[in-house]
């Protein structure tokens, strides 16, 4: 059986980590893709398109959307950016959204639910939201990419946030470069 995944792009800068995400996943699994209005603005703004991936498209203003009810299968989403504005309304369970209703079924469904968090600095409301959606259930990730694979380009940055991502939703992938130790030519001071 396909892996079927809900991908929500809310309003935080940071587009560019869906989209790779979306590259990854096409070929790999089926895929409902959803999109905020906030989140399609700084998509031009940042110059980063999110078409031409073989998705389904849902409106985020549908809560009667199959994928906004528990006895919809599949095997987890991610939100990526997730804006604090979504990260509140998933943590208080508040569901005026496609894409908050989805994350919300995945918490009270037990499936795996991550959000992406791209902000800083983060205020005492952002971490006590983030603290009660990880009570919730949730994955709570902040793109914070790591350097010891000491990445050359933006591209490499991007890939080993989006890595973290495959991983928690149990992907097979080959992005990224994963910890292995010091290397003989690694020196710390």
């Amino acid at each position: 059986m396909e892996k079927e995944y809900v991908i929500g792009v809310t309003g935080a800068s940071g587009i560019v980590y869906a989209r790779r995400l979306l590259e990854v996943l096409s070929g790999k699994a089926r895929v409902h893709l959803i999109v905020s209005g906030t989140a399609r603005e700084i998509a031009v703004h940042e110059g980063v398109s999110l078409d031409g991936f073989p998705v389904i498209e849902e409106d985020n203003r549908n809560l009667a959307a199959e994928i906004a009810s528990g006895s919809f299968r599949y095997d987890g989403m991610a939100v990526v950016p997730c804006s604090m504005k979504t990260l509140a309304s998933v943590s208080a369970g508040f569901s005026d959204t496609l894409i908050a209703r989805a994350a919300d079924v995945c918490l009270k469904e037990r499936r795996r639910c991550i959000l992406v968090l791209r902000e800083m600095p983060l205020s005492r409301i952002h971490l006590k939201n983030m603290l009660a959606a990880d009570e919730a259930g949730a994955t709570v990730m902040v793109a914070s990419p790591p350097f010891y694979g000491r990445p050359q380009t933006i591209d490499d940055l991007v890939d080993m946030v989006v890595a973290r991502i495959l991983d928690h939703l149990g992907v097979e992938h080959d992005i990224g470069k994963r910890w292995s130790g010091y290397d003989d030519d690694a020196t710390v001071h």
